[in-house]
């Protein structure tokens, strides 16, 4: 009986002790975005909110696509001021200045188990996201399935074809917002594969490049 009841104690001690990891722990949260089924992450409503900020960096991707050989009708912007967990990515309608559509996109953990705050870089092997403007390239069939190229358009992140940062997909990313921070990549900025096909009608529907705009 001694046996089964010490038995029975140092297995709640470790189920606790799990739990708490779990909940308070930058990597355990990792692990809980990683690998818990999506129903124990719990869905929060987040729509990004048209303030001036998001405004200006409309206006501003209005004026830049009307410059050049890109599409002048949609365009991808990524702020990443936000909490990872938060719908960030955002698919503009630049005509309308409004939202068609939003979710969750990682954002580099500069090559740590798990990053906390925000880093930037463009070095080839930093492991970090690039803050600037970016070309969407030709797709091909990577390690993760379905990807696009992205050519970096400016000094911060000139670097991103050298480093293979692509625009991809992968499970351990949400469809929709949630509470918890989720999983980080080496650089790449990476959706749901869900969205990711959403992504794809725009992308490969447009005639022109167009324009992914990550910023803070």
């Amino acid at each position: 009986m001694k046996k089964i009841f010490y038995f029975s104690a140092f297995t709640v001690l470790i189920t606790l002790s799990a739990f708490i990891f779990l909940s308070y722990t930058q990597p355990g949260k990792r692990i809980k975005a990683l690998y818990l089924p999506k129903a124990a992450i719990s869905q929060v409503k987040a729509t990004p909110v048209m303030d001036d900020k998001l405004l200006q960096k409309i206006a501003d991707a209005k004026t830049f696509t009307a410059n050049k050989a890109y599409n002048t009708t949609t365009a991808f912007l990524i702020d990443m001021s936000l909490p990872s967990g938060n719908n960030r990515f955002m698919v503009i309608d630049l005509q309308k200045d409004s939202l068609l559509k939003s979710a969750p996109v990682t954002h580099g953990r500069c090559n740590e188990n798990w990053l906390e705050g925000r880093k930037y870089g463009n070095t080839v092997g930093c492991g970090c996201t690039s803050l600037g403007k970016y070309k969407i390239g030709n797709s091909y069939q990577g390690r993760f399935g379905l990807a696009y190229k992205l050519h970096g358009l400016e000094q911060t992140n000139n670097k991103a074809f050298e480093r293979f940062v692509v625009l991809h997909a992968h499970e351990c990313v949400p469809d929709k917002a949630v509470a918890e921070d989720i999983c980080q990549s080496d650089g790449c900025p990476t959706v749901s594969p869900g969205f990711l096909q959403y992504l794809k009608t725009v992308i490969n529907g447009s005639k022109q490049p167009v324009l992914l705009w990550i910023y803070e």
